[in-house]
């Protein structure tokens, strides 16, 4: 594998990455509420999403995504599912807060923490549910190996994404941190949960309506 085919896949995962997606959300969602280090979880999150999805196109477990129609259908749906579970969760907050001054404490007991391992777990769920990936990997990813690539110059491929990945999300995380004082308000964290449990919805109805073909 030469550099310019390294530098291609970079390029393809970079513009990945940086398109608008449940990811970039799921962000903006956890480190106005649980702060910096759950953010970073969600990033981790994701990065171990990517290896089971690298993982399962290196041994080409995921074809059957694409030779199988049903196959495809369940794992869209749980997917679009999760995903339209998460934007519920998210709307709800932010609808039943209240700006009210005796309502102040309940609103900020809807805004409680999650933890690390919650914080990742919603990261690894929110990619390695979503057909997306699976198809970046199935399609996309190949095309950067040749038929005799060794599994090693594979896991790199996954690891330059993962990187990219890594890099992109922690600027966002970093960010939002740094105007914690201005996120941390109630007001904003019912908009933002509004927002984005919106925004939750209409990734998961879209990805109910992906087609495998």
């Amino acid at each position: 594998m030469d550099i310019s085919t390294i530098l291609t896949f970079i390029a393809v995962a970079t513009l990945l990455v940086i398109s608008p997606g449940p990811n970039g959300f799921l962000i903006a969602k956890t480190v106005p509420v649980s702060g910096q280090k759950a953010g970073f979880a969600n990033i981790w999150g994701f990065v171990a999403a990517f290896y089971v999805h690298g993982t399962l196109s290196i041994f080409g477990i995921s074809i059957l995504l694409v030779q199988s129609a049903q196959a495809f259908f369940i794992f869209k749906m749980v997917g679009a599912t999760y995903l339209i579970w998460i934007g519920l969760k998210a709307l709800y907050a932010g609808l039943s807060a209240s700006e009210s001054s005796t309502a102040l404490t309940s609103s900020q007991q809807n805004y409680k923490q999650v933890s690390m391992r919650a914080a990742f777990l919603e990261g690894f769920l929110t990619n390695v549910l979503n057909p997306k990936v699976s198809m970046f990997y199935l399609a996309a990813f190949p095309q950067f190996m040749s038929a005799n690539e060794s599994a090693i110059n594979a896991y790199a491929l996954v690891t330059a994404h993962s990187m990219v990945n890594f890099v992109w999300f922690s600027v966002m995380v970093i960010m939002l941190s740094k105007v914690k004082t201005a996120t941390s308000s109630v007001k904003f964290k019912r908009r933002l949960n509004s927002i984005t449990g919106v925004v939750f919805i209409a990734f998961g109805s879209k990805l109910a309506l992906l087609k495998s073909g």
